[in-house]
């Protein structure tokens, strides 16, 4: 029987937003796997890439420092490729809302020039989009499933939104394989931990790992976490199988756990670890979603996929991590 490492040997490969954190993770299953990588990356400080990412297979990767939003420089780079991981993003939710206009550009723009290049110079391409449980905004009831009515509250919800949209229109219109994964919280190694741009948990993480107390903001919020290794999977499911073309497929956990139940765990993997619990900002607080977690069940059924680290495993792993590696994100 052919495995999802058969899927992927010897194909060619591009990441885009490749040096970031679910970036690389996925670069290095696919060297592991075979694959010729190709990894697109900005590099922009604010967005998340980093060099020291793709430490110890630095040699079995290309790497094209350039921006999604240079849509002739993506047409070059998507020409000849078999698949395409589309994970470049503006993740931060309050700079969408003090720079809109460049969430736009990341978020929205360039992904319809990306799409374009496909389907004028590549349109046999296989791609999978990385999407955010953002979109749904305030749940009208848990756990949240594909059907839920999307409502963003946030200009990144809303860019990110349309950027799904677009690769499922052009799979419907222009036969494009193109298919959506609506991420929840991913943690794990090589994630951003030098500030909340790409997740509170990064900062109470670094503080944990420098000794520091770490701030818990309202604290009763329910949230569910995917380990790193289990959205490398999703993402090279979603990609080898011929079921996936024109779906959007939510991830999630069953384990699903207050901030403040969060905290605990996390202090429990360290000595001399703690936290305060305080309220809100008031510009946060405008934008938060409240309890979130998600009904994973379609892509489990259609797929097969379904989360394999435990929670409290997917934290000890992180927090070792930085321990041997935290000036490489500082």
């Amino acid at each position: 029987m052919p495995t999802i490492q058969d899927a992927f040997r010897g194909k060619r490969v591009i990441i885009t937003g490749g040096l970031g954190f679910i970036g690389s993770n996925l670069a290095r299953r696919l060297v592991a796997y075979g694959a010729e990588v190709l990894l697109v990356d900005s590099l922009i400080p604010q967005y998340g890439g980093n060099t020291f990412n793709i430490n110890g297979i630095e040699d079995n990767v290309h790497v094209n420092i350039s921006d999604v939003r240079d849509r002739f420089g993506m047409s070059a780079l998507i020409r000849d490729r078999d698949f395409l991981f589309n994970l470049a993003g503006q993740t931060s939710h309050m700079d969408s809302m003090t720079d809109p206009h460049t969430d736009l550009e990341i978020n929205c723009r360039a992904q319809l020039s990306i799409l374009e290049a496909c389907r004028e110079h590549n349109p046999d391409i296989r791609i999978v989009f990385a999407s955010t449980r953002q979109i749904y905004g305030r749940p009208d009831y848990l756990p949240v499933d594909e059907k839920h009515l999307v409502r963003p509250v946030d200009v990144n919800g809303i860019n990110k939104m349309a950027g799904e949209w677009y690769h499922i229109l052009y799979h419907n219109v222009y036969g494009i394989r193109a298919c959506a994964l609506r991420l929840t919280n991913t943690i794990g190694p090589r994630m951003r931990i030098k500030d909340a741009r790409q997740t509170f948990l990064g900062i109470w993480v670094r503080c944990v790992v420098e000794g520091k107390p770490f701030e818990v903001w309202g604290g009763e919020q329910r949230r569910d976490f995917t380990y790193v290794d289990d959205a490398v999977d999703a993402f090279l499911l979603a990609a080898a199988d011929e079921r996936a073309p024109g779906k959007i497929f939510n991830l999630g956990d069953e384990h699903v756990v207050s901030l403040r139940d969060l905290a605990d765990m996390l202090v429990a993997t360290t000595n001399g670890a703690s936290y305060t619990v305080k309220q809100f900002p008031a510009e946060r607080k405008r934008i938060d979603i409240g309890d979130y977690y998600g009904n994973y069940s379609l892509i489990k059924d259609t797929l097969g996929w379904e989360p394999k680290v435990a929670l409290p495993e997917a934290l000890a792993e992180t927090v070792d991590f930085y321990r041997e590696f935290l000036s490489e994100y500082l």
